[in-house]
């Protein structure tokens, strides 16, 4: 059992703690396993004033990922699940600098910048987040939000400013003893905010950066955690468990076990690309727009029905993609809108999920693959809206043939994305010029190739081979 000696106040007001912890055990883990008499005898002994301060000493509470490596480093990734306690690592360091626990200079107020891929990011999520800053801070230190100013003030006299990836060029400039940099792995201007920062982090003896992320395989956190003065530590989303609910830990690993998405998103692994794919992370990360999206001259939904018609069948592609038809099909470019494919849907369940898409995008025409289903399809479609523009596509070729042209469309630049499609990205990148390299069948690949055949594949190959009429 953990030996604990009990929280106390200094003079100064600051609270030391010190817990001779193993590997696994927090002091909160140790307080679980006690029995009823020594959490009796542990509280009990603990003074008013240790009392209140317990909820705010993160020593005590925190999972071993969540505490900063020992050592000479500049930068500490934490590599997490989703929901593996990664924002209340960085909000808790954060509030250590700042209070003086960490090697900056004693006596000197602290700067620091807290930068995420937004400024309502940084604010909603490390600010005012559950597990924020503000939520952190015990009230005798807690900062106040200067909203015209982008900035948090410390009693103590620091100042942390808030950044958003998207501008840089803001970095430039401004200096700070330390930063915390939250999911840089899915930043679009990841390297270049990541370079203005580190010009800025220039102040203290020992500046220093922690970045929280869930990994993707990107090249700037490839970088990062190549360099020496990097340290990381790592969690799964279940080394968290006691504070997420156990629905949505059963719903997540039943769904996503065994596939690369869940041992990213879940394992906080970060995997290299699948050799051979014709899509990667980096070629998609390249070509991903912001939250406004261009005015669209075509919008399609496409559908690859599941084989069978029942709860239990396979996932049904559904995908919904626009172009911006301007000159000659050979330099139209088209934008995935969505992916709103759906998991173990009746037909008429799949069929009502597709014809909600056309609408909330007011799409022109609905594109389903029939190999499978035949009439049934589109008899299926209709029972639901008779009217709707429909166009049924039989598949005569293999799906890596099909998707290869496709492909050749990304690799030009010419198909972006509008945000991220996780999971529809995942069977992207698992797609190899010998198969697919996951689970089950790529149906959201599937749709995706439908729609872009339909949008810009098949005007091409008309444009280029014009039909001659005889005039009689």
């Amino acid at each position: 059992m953990n030996k604990v000696v009990k929280p106390d106040l200094a003079a100064t007001g600051q609270q030391s703690w010190t817990l001779l912890r193993p590997e696994t055990k927090s002091g909160a883990d140790w307080l679980a396993c006690a029995t009823q008499d020594e959490r009796e005898s542990f509280l009990n002994d603990l003074s008013d004033g240790a009392l209140m301060a317990l909820p705010y000493l993160f020593e005590f509470w925190a999972l071993d990922h969540q505490l900063p490596p020992e050592g000479d480093w500049r930068t500490w990734v934490i590599m997490g699940g989703r929901g593996a306690g990664k924002t209340r690592a960085g909000s808790e360091w954060v509030r250590a600098e700042v209070e003086g626990a960490g090697p900056l200079d004693p006596g000197r107020s602290r700067r620091v910048a807290l930068v995420g891929e937004t400024i309502d990011q940084v604010r909603e999520v490390m600010v005012f987040g559950e597990s924020g800053i503000l939520a952190c801070s015990p009230p005798d230190r807690r900062p106040v939000w200067e909203a015209g100013r982008r900035r948090l003030v410390w009693p103590n006299g620091a100042i942390a400013q808030v950044f958003s990836a998207h501008e840089p060029e803001s970095l430039r400039g401004p200096q700070f003893d330390a930063a915390w940099v939250d999911e840089l792995a899915k930043w679009k201007k990841a390297e270049d905010t990541w370079n203005m920062l580190q010009f800025g982090l220039r102040l203290g003896t020992h500046p220093r950066q922690c970045v929280t992320t869930t990994p993707r395989n990107v090249g700037v956190l490839k970088q990062i955690l190549k360099n020496p003065s990097t340290v990381t530590t790592h969690a799964p989303t279940e080394a968290n468990r006691a504070y997420l609910a156990k629905s949505f830990l059963d719903e997540v690993r039943t769904r996503y076990a065994d596939t690369r998405l869940g041992r990213q998103e879940l394992d906080g692994v970060l995997l290299e690309d699948t050799e051979g794919a014709l899509w990667t992370m980096a070629m998609l990360d390249k070509h991903r727009l912001g939250p406004d999206t261009p005015v669209l001259d075509r919008i399609v939904v496409a559908v690859d029905p599941p084989v069978t018609g029942h709860k239990g069948s396979d996932e049904c592609g559904i995908v919904v993609a626009g172009v911006m038809a301007k000159g000659p099909p050979g330099d139209w470019k088209a934008v995935v809108l969505e992916d709103a494919s759906v998991t173990a849907a009746s037909p008429s369940e799949w069929a009502e999920a597709a014809l909600n898409a056309m609408e909330r995008h007011q799409a022109d025409r609905l594109v389903a693959e029939v190999n499978q289903g035949g009439d049934l399809v589109e008899s299926v479609i209709r029972q639901i809206d008779a009217t709707v523009p429909y166009k049924a596509v039989r598949a005569t070729r293999g799906k890596v043939t099909r998707a290869e042209p496709v492909a050749a469309l990304y690799e030009q630049g010419r198909v972006l994305h509008a945000g991220n499609m996780a999971q529809l990205e995942d069977q992207m990148c698992r797609m190899t010029s010998q198969g697919y390299e996951g689970k089950g069948s790529p149906d959201r690949v599937d749709a995706l190739v439908w729609a872009l055949h339909e949008l810009i594949i098949e005007p091409v190959a008309s444009y280029r081979r014009p039909q001659v009429r005889t005039l009689g």
